[in-house]
């Protein structure tokens, strides 16, 4: 009786070991199969976050070469309403001294002068030539022609000097029409160029973010393009 129950004693704690040691087994296991079957991270392309980085470079590029393109625009835009008002005012200018020069057509009488009518005469020229100058109907340089007496005569009657000034400011708004569209040429080519700067730029900013990979696809690259693009200016008549 002894004996037996003496082997029992001696067989638990070999149980009790052999238990413990399958169960380190059995989570042992689990573990490994654990760690297998989860998904292992993802290894950060440095490839990617270049393409990424330059894509936002180009973005940011577009954006302000778009707010350029508009200012240029908008310069242009300035640039044709100016040119048509110095069209306005020359034409304006032609017709008036078109009639001034009809009335030159008829012969002056001859007669003896009377004393101080030719200092009245160039007050006169005077007095018309800065008025014109004040109300910008001629340059300075020619205000200072005609109290040079440079092509002018101040002893002429008033009407032949009338007709002689109404020239003048023809030439003067002629000079000035001539300006702004020399101007609106200038602003048509900047505002082309920034429009073709723009329509490049976002055609890069669409191929650089469709190899991002940020879900902007290849068929959008020509509609990012052409939301501007250098049809909408129009060249200069």
């Amino acid at each position: 009786m002894e004996t037996a129950l003496d082997s029992f004693l001696v067989s638990v704690p070999q149980a009790a070991a052999l238990w413990v040691l399958m169960l380190l087994g059995v989570f042992l296991l689990a573990g490994m199969l654990a760690r297998r079957t989860r998904p292992a991270p993802e290894p950060v392309d440095d490839a990617d976050a270049d393409a990424r980085r330059f894509a936002s470079e180009v973005s940011v590029a577009a954006q302000r070469a778009a707010a350029t393109a508009e200012r240029r625009r908008s310069a242009w835009s300035a640039a044709q309403q100016e040119l048509d008002a110095a069209w306005l005012a020359f034409d304006a200018a032609d017709k008036i001294a078109r009639e001034a020069a009809k009335a030159c057509a008829y012969p002056l009488m001859s007669r003896r002068r009377k004393p101080g009518e030719n200092a009245e005469r160039q007050r006169y020229l005077h007095h018309a030539a800065s008025a014109a100058a004040r109300n910008r109907q001629i340059s300075i340089a020619q205000l200072n022609d005609v109290f040079a007496h440079r092509g002018w005569n101040p002893r002429l009657h008033p009407v032949v000097q009338e007709s002689a000034l109404r020239q003048a400011m023809r030439d003067h708004r002629w000079a000035e029409y001539q300006k702004a569209l020399q101007h609106e040429r200038v602003a048509w080519q900047e505002a082309e160029s920034a429009a073709e700067a723009l329509r490049s730029l976002r055609l890069e900013t669409a191929a650089a973010v469709t190899r991002a990979g940020a879900g902007q696809p290849a068929a959008d690259e020509q509609w990012w393009a052409d939301s501007w693009t250098t049809a909408e200016l129009p060249a200069a008549a």
